[in-house]
């Protein structure tokens, strides 16, 4: 077994954590007024569509995804908002991500799906629910 071997799971896991850090940094801007604030220059009123509703999946996904707690559906239903923004606000502008302003969507629908298939890595929450059901179970 090569370097590259042993330390996938753990490079998988910095990956996700960095991902979900950024996109929950990025949701908590929006909503807050925080980190340098909203990209669009304005807070969005609660509930409005679909800039409330964005940012509020950025940045409870975005914490899931960073804690690795139901990893695969929170970077699912992110990477689905990603690949909506892109579609619905860049794309229809222009086919090119670097012509329409799409690149962050892209990057962050790609790299959510990446978690999807891939799994959480180490360090994920997930991992503690898993081995406290296969206590439980051995001890029934």
């Amino acid at each position: 077994m090569d370097l590259f071997d042993r330390t996938k799971a753990h490079v998988l896991a910095l990956f996700r954590i960095v991902i979900g850090l950024l996109f929950a940094a990025h949701g908590a801007a929006t909503l807050f007024d925080v980190l340098g604030g909203p990209q669009s220059g304005h807070v969005p009123e609660f509930g409005a569509w679909p800039g409330w509703w964005a940012a509020a999946i950025q940045l409870v996904g975005g914490a899931l995804v960073l804690l690795g707690l139901g990893t695969r559906a929170a970077a699912l239903v992110c990477s689905g908002s990603m690949a909506y923004a892109y579609f619905v606000a860049h794309q229809p502008q222009s086919l090119w991500p670097l012509q329409n302003g799409g690149e962050l969507s892209a990057m962050f629908c790609w790299s959510f799906l990446l978690v999807v298939f891939f799994g959480p890595g180490k360090w994920a929450m997930d991992a503690l629910f898993d081995r406290t059901r296969e206590r439980a179970a051995v001890a029934a």
